[in-house]
């Protein structure tokens, strides 16, 4: 298991649709009664759950786990301050997300005209 702080250490996302709690505590570095309980915790936090109850995360919640797992064991967030953190990034989140889309587009386009005038 890794330490809270080498949070850059942990082990790419594979490219797969669903992955079930030991992959996704594995991933994370995180046991899976953590994950169980930061379901309970944080309500952005959904896995799809099928036949017996069985727990399917996604590529997203995965993400949200890292993000969740940053807050609460490298920046020193209480349960309750990284589930408001979460909230308001998600309410300033699409706009934040647009920014960077325009950021993007801006470089790709000005690498094109540099490309064209060459």
């Amino acid at each position: 298991m890794l330490e809270p702080s080498n949070n850059n250490e942990l082990p790419p996302i594979p490219g797969k649709r669903y992955f079930t709690i030991g992959e996704v505590a594995e991933l994370c570095a995180v046991k899976p009664h953590v994950l169980r309980y930061w379901e309970q915790e944080f309500p952005q936090l959904k896995p799809v759950k099928r036949r017996g109850n069985r727990r399917y995360y996604q590529h997203q919640d995965v993400l949200m786990i890292r993000q969740i797992r940053t807050l609460l064991y490298e920046d020193g967030f209480t349960i309750g301050g990284a589930r408001q953190r979460l909230s308001s990034q998600q309410d300033g989140d699409e706009n934040g997300y647009n920014r960077h889309l325009v950021r993007q587009l801006r470089s790709e386009l000005e690498e094109v005209l540099a490309i064209l005038k060459a």
